[in-house]
């Protein structure tokens, strides 16, 4: 018995066939004195059927446990009468092979089909090769194991040690790339053509459940060819289309490792001038593929969704061999998924450039500086993979010593909405280098947001949003020579800044007032202090008051200004991180809405601080 640990990732199946092939060779090819016991029934087709099924059950594991495997492989045989016990028999040995992952509560995919009773696909191969095979649930770890069954005696058996992979027999056969295909032999033409038609469609499903969602077209290329080697091909490579008319070797896998980095510089040396048109197209046999000196049959599917070639799939075998037209009709379906799955990620990737472009002029690239008062923004997108959201910010100069600020937050998360954020934050910047104030400026703006409103509703009809808006805006002026900074600031349906002195009480800086774009007539106040040395301006969005646990938001009973207050003492970086992060303390659940932080906190100026 020889046990062998592989971790959950690509190379695992590969490596559990180089074991159990490397394992099985071993025995069979050693001289007959140390061979052992039931060495002379290991088999050339005992092996592949071996390395196969192992094959098989590692990769369900890899995909659906997701844990660390343990392959064990075990030889019984049997013990024949003694001479002068009765007629003397051929000993017969069976190879056992256990495939055992670490999620004993996750099923066994490809298993029984509820509908038609078969088993599915993975399970469909051990059932049509096995003598046995079943599934052994412990408390930490499930094992699905098979027996493989010869006799001594049977032909085939490995006299030397093949020295590669080619030594192996192929299946299932692929139609020649030759006009005079050669007839197929026995089983493994007629198990291919039977695997077509009972485990096809659970292959297609399953085929179809891992392509699902995936946005990155690397990645469906990769999992189509983890799919496809070794089950269907010895190799394959995938083509994709590029914008120039051109074609992109996207990626190549081969059941030797070793001959994947020469098979891509191969084929990447003569791409196709074209994508084919029809199924199965006959394919020039790459040297580095291996399969010397009879070389080997390869053919090209092309891609092709939505009326647009994605690319092509090219898929070889060692041996001129034949592919049935079932097995033709399966291996285009995989194609339509794949090219479908290409360019479903394509149109994502168009859309979340198109979508970054956008982003970049919605937010500042920095932050102004300020003399005297040290800035600080924390600013977190809800949802994963955003880059930008409804909230934006900016702190930019005005001239004369004077800085203006702004926090908002607009209604929704479409392209509509970030257009919106757009327009406010560069209208404000445009107003305010005018000269207006800042009751002035959310009164100009109040009235922009609120015509386009209503041209949205009037052209749109009643399938148009209104989009309002919430903003937080003030004005910092330094003056030479006096410490701190004067602020004016104003809010319009946004949670109102918090002004912490030095002994640590906290006060709004501001008084709550109407959101933008409802009434193009709304009046707005601003509130004027001074922000001493020591003190703090916190202006946050809603998504930081507003954060639930349970019935229960942050901000309820004055939350927010406890969460500042065990911020004390802390800088302007130290202080938005530490509100940030009691935000997300505060429920159990992923936060959701944006979450935006920006702290302006007066110091000392550094020519009147102790050395």
């Amino acid at each position: 018995m020889s046990r062998k640990g592989l971790p959950a990732n690509q190379l695992a199946a590969a490596g559990a066939r180089k074991f159990v092939r490397a394992l099985l060779i071993e025995r069979a090819g050693a001289p007959p004195a140390t061979a052992g016991p039931g060495a002379a029934a290991i088999s050339s087709e005992l092996i592949s059927d071996a390395v196969l099924l192992t094959s098989e059950l590692v990769t369900n594991a890899v995909m659906y446990a997701g844990t660390d495997i343990d392959v064990t492989c075990r030889l019984e045989h049997d013990r024949p009468p003694a001479e002068g016990d009765g007629e003397r028999r051929p000993a017969k040995v069976g190879v056992v092979l256990e495939v055992s992952d670490r999620h004993p509560a996750r099923r066994v995919r490809g298993g029984v089909d509820a509908r038609t009773g078969e088993p599915g696909y993975g399970l469909q191969l051990v059932s049509a090769l096995a003598e046995s095979w079943g599934v052994t649930y412990r408390q930490a770890v499930k094992t699905v194991w098979f027996r493989l069954e010869a006799t001594e005696g049977d032909p085939g058996r490995i006299s030397a040690v093949p020295r590669t992979e080619e030594a192996r027999t192929p299946e299932p056969p692929l139609r020649p790339a030759h006009p005079h295909p050669v007839a197929p032999r026995g089983r493994p033409h007629k198990f291919a053509a039977e695997w077509a038609d009972r485990g096809g469609p659970s292959f297609l499903a399953e085929t179809s459940e891992l392509l699902a969602g995936q946005l990155d077209q690397d990645m469906v290329t990769a999992l189509t060819a983890q799919l496809l080697v070794p089950r269907l091909a010895d190799w394959c490579a995938i083509w994709l289309s590029t914008e120039g008319g051109g074609v992109q070797l996207s990626r190549v896998w081969h059941v030797d490792e070793r001959r994947i980095t020469p098979l891509r510089a191969e084929l990447e040396r003569d791409p196709p001038a074209d994508i084919v048109s029809t199924a199965g197209t006959p394919w020039p046999w790459p040297e580095c593929a291996g399969a010397a000196p009879s070389g080997g049959s390869a053919l090209a599917f092309p891609l092709i969704a939505r009326d647009t070639e994605q690319g092509m799939l090219l898929l070889g075998r060692a041996g001129h061999l034949q592919m049935t037209d079932t097995v033709v009709r399966m291996v285009e379906d995989v194609a339509r998924r794949v090219a479908q799955a290409v360019y479903t990620a394509r149109q994502y990737t168009r859309q979340t450039t198109i979508s970054l472009a956008l982003q970049r002029r919605q937010l500042p690239a920095t932050l102004a500086s300020i003399p005297s008062v040290d800035t600080a923004i924390v600013y977190e997108p809800h949802g994963e993979g955003q880059t930008v959201g409804g909230d934006f910010y900016d702190v930019f100069p005005m001239g004369d010593r004077r800085w203006c600020f702004l926090l908002g937050d607009v209604q929704g998360k479409d392209p509509e909405a970030m257009s919106v954020t757009g327009l406010a934050r560069h209208l404000v910047r445009l107003l305010a280098r005018e000269g207006h104030g800042v009751e002035s400026v959310l009164g100009r703006l109040n009235l922009a947001m609120a015509e386009e409103s209503a041209e949205a509703v009037e052209l749109g009809g009643e399938q148009a949003t209104s989009r309002f808006l919430s903003l937080l805006y003030g004005e910092l002026e330094v003056a030479a020579g006096v410490p701190g900074a004067r602020c004016t600031v104003a809010t319009a349906g946004h949670p109102p800044p918090l002004h912490m002195f030095v002994d640590g009480a906290v006060e709004a800086a501001s008084d709550p007032q109407m959101l933008l774009g409802i009434d193009g007539g709304t009046e707005f106040h601003a509130s004027t202090f001074h922000l001493a040395p020591g003190e703090t301006l916190l202006c946050v969005t809603d998504g930081v008051t507003e954060r639930r646990c349970g019935n229960w938001q942050l901000d309820d009973n004055d939350g927010l200004i406890e969460v500042m207050r065990d911020g004390m003492g802390l800088g302007a970086k130290a202080l938005a991180e530490h509100v940030r992060r009691a935000a997300h303390d505060f429920g159990t659940g992923p936060v959701e809405d944006d979450l935006s932080v920006l702290v302006l906190q007066a110091v000392t100026p550094a020519a009147e601080r102790r050395p």
